[in-house]
């Protein structure tokens, strides 16, 4: 048998001897650890976060024993909450996405050359205009009409489509509001690209708002989605500096790039269980 490589988060409230007793359990099932990494936010009692990966032979046949064990160190002895995750099987995630197509084409792409390891299950649309764009790259494509102020029929057809079928859900210049009814619903995260630094522009015509301000930077920013509109969880942000020359379009063709390039490694990074939730903020290990 191979070895099946895997990820284990743990966080909680620091203690000593938590990294020994993580190694140890590994150990003891004969687990060979390729990377850890660790953060505390106050050694002396504060916020305690880890990511490792390992390789061990036959996990699914170790798997119960090393869940007790690992409940027996970390959560009665220390009270940590922990997760165990077999990256050799991808996340499966839905892309919804509206008329531009700069963020959604990309991940398609890096997902046919490899370079995002998850499973894109479908891709949703309120609008048709990118369907067989989407089929060419063999994915299935889903046309959800979302006009006028009501919803819940719209967000009635994505949860059919979703429940059960996926393990997160990307906002690839998704233009609609999702309800907090539809996100507590879901059940699984959603990660959202904004097209500045939070909060900044917000409304229509960023570009052109920005070019009236003369701007010397645009970003964009990578978070979780929660009830508050754009104030979840930052996963990754990233700027391109611009100059009193550039017109808002010169804005909008040099902010797409930046967007591409900041959802598609927020994305990565949440694929690889890098990522790590702490209230309003989050521990990347990137």
């Amino acid at each position: 048998m191979s070895a099946t490589r895997a990820s284990l988060l743990v966080q909680g409230a620091d203690a000593t001897g938590i990294v020994a007793a993580v190694t140890g359990v590994l150990g003891r099932h004969g687990a060979n650890i390729v990377s850890l990494d660790q953060y505390s936010d106050d050694p002396r009692g504060g916020a305690f976060f880890q990511r490792t990966v390992f390789g061990l032979d036959g996990l699914a046949a170790v798997r119960p024993a090393l869940t007790a064990d690992l409940d027996e160190e970390l959560v009665k002895r220390y009270g940590l909450t922990w997760t165990l995750r077999d990256l050799s099987v991808p996340k499966r995630v839905a892309i919804f996405a509206s008329r531009s197509d700069h963020c959604l084409l990309d991940l398609l792409w890096r997902h046919r050359r490899g370079q995002l390891p998850v499973t894109v299950a479908m891709v949703i649309s309120n609008h048709p205009d990118t369907a067989e764009e989407v089929r060419g790259f063999g994915i299935p494509f889903f046309h959800v009409p979302s006009a006028g102020p009501d919803k819940s029929a719209a967000e009635a057809e994505h949860l059919k489509l979703l429940k059960d079928n996926v393990d997160f859900v990307v906002l690839a210049r998704y233009m609609q509001i999702l309800s907090g009814d539809f996100i507590e619903r879901v059940g699984v995260p959603i990660i959202n690209i904004h097209h500045s630094f939070l909060p900044a522009f917000v409304g229509a015509g960023p570009y052109a708002k920005a070019k009236e301000r003369g701007v010397k930077l645009v970003g964009a920013t990578a978070h979780y989605v929660t009830e508050e509109l754009d104030e979840g969880p930052i996963i990754e942000q990233d700027v391109v500096r611009v100059s009193h020359a550039d017109t808002a379009a010169d804005l909008a063709r040099r902010g797409a790039d930046v967007e591409r390039a900041v959802l598609s490694r927020a994305v990565l990074w949440h694929a690889e269980d890098r990522v790590v939730r702490d209230g309003r903020q989050t521990i990347v290990f990137a």
